[in-house]
């Protein structure tokens, strides 16, 4: 097993200060093990639900009665399932001298998970957790995070066959199952389609008009299609940052598949040398990298943003906290060299810093102000967000 040591550390520390933590990840993440974790040193009475678990759904027909009386550590898994159990969380929250902890698992975004119910702004702290992290592997095995994901099945599967088989297995299951469960009422034919054609242009702007076209509907309909996958987590929409600047600048988000794995599978991609020969290789390991600075800065999703102008200067990751700017750029290549790009973007956003993370095992300065970073030395030479 391996032991997600900056997932742990952060719930705990969210459990310490409020009365509901909200663990909110992919299907298939690791959410039930980090919680099983907590859970198993948790000092006090631990009650755990898994709402899959159809003893435990029956339990909780009457959430407010079942849940009233419990200390301790609550643990409600799949909470996606009983979005109005946020209505009883939200008085249980609220009484005087609570001393019970709610741990609550989802597999979407917190405004999915609700689908409507009250909200618990002031009570709750959600946590996102993607899938394996550098840190959790040892830097030899970056490729082999790279092509399989981070889901701990498919990264920790004993052959790449049948890493690559799990994840076709995970994409007909998240169809066919967990889309209709999170109350996305979309075709899965239609929608594994559409998937497949998001794989097409991972890295790429999005472009409503050309989605709408292949599938002969309006382009609202495949602007909803995105919205509801990326509110399922498995699909990540980078903003465009807009600078005060006279150059025409791109107004559309950025559109990735959330893991690398799930990437490869939708592109039939099952072993290092389909990678290698593909023309997304170099998209991929952009949003593969991208993925795990932002997680390794611990940066929020409203900080991160990616900048590009009708002229052609861009910037593959923007993360603006406070004053501070940091600009990303991610090379698959071994010699890394300073752009006209790069030089636009530290100028006309006045970045404190760019880092150009390439495919190596050395950090070395370009310029002033922008140095090179290998991929194996992410951990070591950058440093997380104050």
């Amino acid at each position: 097993m391996i032991n997600r040591i900056i997932e742990l550390s952060t719930v705990r520390h969210f459990l310490r200060s409020n009365p509901v933590v909200g663990l909110i990840g992919a299907r298939q993440v690791g959410k039930t093990t980090i919680a099983r974790m907590i859970a198993s040193k948790w000092r006090g009475k631990v009650t755990y639900f898994d709402v899959e678990n159809p003893e435990d759904l029956s339990r909780l027909t009457d959430p407010m009665l079942v849940l009233k009386s419990l200390t301790g550590l609550v643990v409600i898994d799949e909470i996606q399932r009983l979005p109005h159990v946020f209505n009883v969380l939200r008085v249980l929250a609220d009484r005087p001298l609570n001393k019970t902890k709610f741990l609550v698992l989802g597999s979407a975004s917190p405004e999915l998970l609700r689908q409507g119910s009250e909200s618990l702004a002031g009570r709750i702290t959600y946590f996102e957790i993607g899938g394996l992290r550098i840190n959790d592997i040892s830097f030899k095995n970056i490729e082999r995070l790279w092509l399989r994901g981070g889901l701990p099945k498919s990264y920790l599967a004993r052959t790449p066959k049948e890493s690559f088989q799990w994840r076709q297995s995970f994409i007909s299951t998240f169809l066919e199952r967990d889309i209709p469960q999170l109350g996305i009422n979309i075709n899965s034919v239609t929608l594994r389609r559409f998937w497949t054609m998001l794989a097409h242009y991972h890295g790429q702007v999005w472009n409503s008009s050309e989605f709408a076209r292949s599938f002969g509907v309006a382009d609202t309909t495949v602007r909803g299609y995105l919205d509801r996958l990326t509110a399922a987590l498995v699909v990540r929409q980078l903003l465009p940052w807009h600078e005060n600047i006279s150059k025409r600048q791109v107004k559309m988000p950025k559109i990735y598949i959330s893991d690398s794995g799930i990437l490869h599978a939708l592109l039939n991609l099952r072993a290092m040398p389909d990678i290698e020969t593909h023309p997304k290789i170099g998209a991929s390991w952009e949003g593969f990298l991208l993925d795990q600075i932002i997680r390794h800065l611990r940066a929020d999703k409203n900080e991160c943003y990616f900048w590009a102008t009708h002229a052609g200067a861009e910037l593959d990751l923007l993360v603006v906290r406070g004053r501070k700017r940091l600009g990303f750029e991610f090379k698959r290549t071994t010699a890394p060299k300073i752009t006209p790009s790069i030089i636009s973007a530290k100028k006309d956003l006045k970045l404190d810093e760019l880092t150009v993370v390439f495919y190596g095992n050395t950090s070395f300065f370009l310029a002033e102000g922008v140095r090179a970073v290998g991929s194996e030395n992410i951990i070591k030479d950058i440093k997380p967000l104050a």
